[in-house]
Order: C-alpha cells, then sequence, then structure tokens
C-alpha cells in the first residue's frame, strides 16, 4: 500500500533536483556538467543570494531520498526475500545506471560539447570524462541499489521508535563520518562511477535511519521528532547567511575551496552544519509531508507514478534544452529558470507517458 504523503514528497523533491540542476549549469561555482561548456553565467551577487536561500537545501534533499527508501526496504524484504529484493534492485536501479554510464549520457555530453563549438568526439567524451563511467545523476541509483543489496544480506534490521536522542546521535555520526570521509574525498571530488564517496554517510547514515524507523515512520512523524527538527532546521538556514557574511563568504566560487575537505576548521563546519541538517531535514520533510501533503488526486497520482522516470531522463532533457537555448543572446538569469521550468515539465511528461505505457500494457497482457 502506497502513501500519499511520501509520494507527493518524492514529486517535490524530484522537481527541486531537475530545477536545481538546471541552475547549476550557470553557476560560476558550478556542480552539473553543463557548467562546463556554458555560455553565460550568473552575476556574483545574484549566485549568492541564490545560494543563501536555495544552498542549504542542496545539504539534505537528496539524503531524503534515502531517508525515504530506508523507511520502506525492511519491509520490502521480508514481503519479497532476499533474492528476489535483490534481483529487483538491480534491474531498477543497475540497469539504468549501466545504460547512462554506457551510452546515454556520454552522447548527451558530446551533444552539448558540440553544440559549443568544441571538436569532441563521441568516443572522447566517453573515454575522457572525469571521473570515468560518469552517469550524471544516476550515480544516486547506483550508490541507493548497494546500500539496499547490502542491507538485505546484513542481519535484519530490528525497526523500532526513533527518539529526539536518536535523531542527534545519527547527526553527530554523520558529521563526523563525513569529515573523516572528506579528508580523503573531498567534496566535488570524483570517482570512478562518480559515485560521490563524500557524499556516502549522510546517504548511508538517512539509509538506516530510515530502515531503523521503518514503514511506521513514514506514515507518522512524532510531534515532538517534528517540531523539534523543524526548528533545527528553520534556524540553521537562518543563520547561515549571517555566518558566511562574518567569515566574508560573500563570492562562492573563489572561496569554496576550505569549505570542501582537509584538515581545516571550515570543512569541520560544513561537515557538523551538513550533519544536522540532513539528518533533522530529512524527518522535518517528511512530516511536513504527511501534515500538509496528505491528499492526492488522479493528476498527483500520476505525477507520482512518473517520478522515478523523470529523474532517470532529467540529464538529458537538461542539456538538451541548454544547447537549444545556447544561441539565444539572455543573460543566464533568464535561460536557468526557462530549462528548469522546461526541464521539469518535459521530464514528467517523459514519465507519465512511459507508466501510463506500462500501466495499459499490463492491463491488456
Amino acid at each position: 500500500m502506497r502513501l500519499s504523503a511520501v509520494d507527493n514528497l518524492k514529486v517535490v523533491l524530484v522537481a527541486w533536483v531537475i530545477g536545481g540542476h538546471a541552475l547549476l549549469g550557470y553557476a560560476a561555482i558550478g556542480g552539473w556538467p553543463y557548467d562546463e561548456v556554458n555560455e553565460v553565467t550568473f552575476h556574483p551577487g545574484v549566485e549568492t543570494v541564490l545560494a543563501a536561500v536555495i544552498g542549504p537545501s542542496g545539504l539534505f534533499f537528496m539524503g531524503t531520498f534515502y531517508f525515504m527508501a530506508g523507511t520502506f526496504t525492511p519491509g520490502s524484504i521480508e514481503r519479497k526475500g532476499r533474492q528476489r529484493f535483490i534481483a529487483d534492485r538491480l534491474v531498477r536501479l543497475g540497469v539504468p545506471w549501466v545504460a547512462s554510464a554506457l551510452v546515454v549520457w556520454p552522447t548527451f555530453v558530446w551533444i552539448a560539447h558540440t553544440g559549443a563549438g568544441r571538436d569532441v568526439s563521441w568516443w572522447q567524451a566517453f573515454t575522457h570524462r572525469d571521473p570515468f563511467l560518469d552517469s550524471g545523476s544516476l550515480w544516486f541509483v547506483a550508490v541507493l541499489a548497494l546500500f539496499s543489496t547490502g542491507i538485505a544480506l546484513a542481519p535484519p534490521i530490528r525497526e523500532r521508535s526513533i527518539t529526539a536522542r536518536t535523531v542527534m546521535r545519527m547527526a553527530v555520526v554523520v558529521a563526523g563520518a563525513t569529515f573523516l570521509t572528506r579528508l580523503v574525498f573531498p567534496a566535488r571530488s570524483g570517482q570512478v562511477g562518480d559515485l560521490h564517496l563524500w557524499w556516502w554517510p549522510q546517504c548511508l547514515g538517512m539509509v538506516l535511519l530510515g530502515a531503523i524507523g521503518g514503514r511506521k515512520l513514514a506514515e507518522r512523524v512524532p510531534d515532538e521528532i517534528y517540531r523539534m527538527t523543524r526548528n533545527v532546521v528553520a534556524g540553521t538556514i537562518a543563520a547561515l547567511p549571517v555566518a558566511a557574511a562574518f567569515l566574508g563568504v560573500l563570492d562562492l566560487a573563489k572561496s569554496a575551496g576550505p569549505f570542501l575537505g582537509g584538515f581545516t576548521w571550515q570543512a569541520a563546519m560544513l561537515a557538523l552544519v551538513e550533519g544536522f541538517l540532513v539528518v533533522a531535514g530529512s524527518l522535518w520533510l517528511i512530516g511536513l509531508a504527511q501534515r500538509r501533503l496528505a491528499r492526492q488526486g488522479p493528476f498527483a497520482e500520476g505525477l507520482a507514478r512518473s517520478a522515478y522516470v523523470a529523474f532517470v531522463v532529467q540529464g538529458p532533457v537538461l542539456l538538451t534544452l541548454a544547447t537549444g537555448l545556447r544561441p539565444l543572446d539572455l543573460p543566464a538569469e533568464v535561460k536557468a529558470p526557462a530549462v528548469g521550468a522546461g526541464a521539469i515539465a518535459l521530464s514528467f511528461a517523459i514519465g507519465w507517458f512511459v507508466t501510463s505505457r506500462r500501466g495499459a500494457s499490463a492491463r491488456s497482457s
């Protein structure tokens, strides 16, 4: 049985990821492959404002996906059995990653570079990507497949109630593990397969926290936990711009280095903020959805059904739209929102078409 609140939150998060990638493609700090060939970038002041308003959510929105996946993992393993669960995960998550890394992503990166007037062959786009076997946004599904398989092979996780102490302990563990991991793998560094190892502590921590809380947590975050996490998120997000201004971090592209990793107080501070934001933010978001997004009509149900496909196809859609808008003499402040809005609509439209056809085939068989 599906949960409307979780489905609706998933739609919001997928749309946010697509829109965020569109913005990053035109940002000087980068973070999305179109930044390698972009023809315009945001004014530094605009980029700083966007980072202050939208940036903090980037520290915990992806972790929320893993948290939601974790809440359903123990029940799915119990219902399907280990072998079938692992097989399903490898097909649903592994096949799209392989297709993207070997064919789809190099093709559309090649198109973007060709559109920018660069003399790059498809083979160069495939073999000379840094990191090798880059799959765009689908690193997410590869890592989730690995974590899901590991949980299935490990001793069963006993579901239990999540308390405020549990939340705080997990935040500290994630923060500490993040700092230590980034001594070796700084944030935004590349590894073979683009596995985002620097993000693994929060991803694994949230999968495990979700698995511990189980379906009951997906159905209802306790009021005490909801209020506490809401206050943590609001306070942290409000404090970040003030702290950035106090520390003189006004140009992200020039100031980001010490925060990305290494034995620095900046990296330790970012890891601490990230640890508390991802744990508190994930619980707050799902609690907010349970209280504000619990209703679901036919249209919302269709969007929820389309969300996974929309996530999978977003990369090619974003690069195609950005390349198509390239000849237009418009500032990044216009192009980025246009690419984002268009990509969200088109990605979900593709998802709707695919899932509708799949449903029709199932009904006719």
